[in-house]
């Protein structure tokens, strides 16, 4: 049978998987604590109170050692969510892990979202809309990926679409 990792050798790990907010990772990391007590029935029982605080130890040295960082996390997922989703998805998404846009990551995304919304009517649909119907499921697609109202009705008028706006 394998050996039960520690706690810090779980956050070790989750880590080298994908960057992970400081929320995301206490959540997982609790939960791991949770399991592994109940698994354990050896009589001395930690408190919710010492289980929480042994993660918070965890995660401040994680951080204190730059394992742990949310301005990586942010700075990766808006990498890897701005080419499919527009700012109002990324911005729910990263709020949910606890973690706000820096304002430059804000004003990048803000100014390319005209174009990453266009990119991504191309990919999905190949043609702007040739009907009011067509034109109304596309709108629905690309405020449902999380563009912009005024954005959406810009990609799908045409508006500026031969210059680099």
């Amino acid at each position: 049978m394998k050996p039960r990792l520690s706690l810090k050798g779980r956050a070790l790990q989750l880590l080298a998987q994908r960057e992970h907010s400081r929320l995301e990772l206490r959540r997982k990391l609790l939960r791991r604590v949770r399991d592994d007590a109940r698994r354990d029935d050896t009589g001395a029982q930690a408190t919710p109170a010492d289980r929480h605080a042994e993660v918070e130890a965890v995660l401040d040295w994680l951080q204190a050692h730059r394992y742990l960082s949310d301005e990586r996390f942010v700075e990766s997922r808006v990498h890897a969510r701005a080419a499919r989703f527009g700012n109002l998805r990324i911005q729910q998404e990263l709020s949910q892990h606890g973690v706000e846009l820096t304002p430059a990551i804000a004003g990048e995304l803000r100014d390319s979202e005209r174009a990453r919304a266009r990119e991504v009517q191309q990919r999905k649909f190949g043609a702007p809309p040739a009907t009011p119907a067509d034109r109304a499921r596309q709108a629905r697609f690309l405020a449902g990926r999380g563009f912009s109202a005024e954005v959406v009705w810009q990609v799908l008028r045409g508006a500026g679409d031969s210059d680099g706006d």
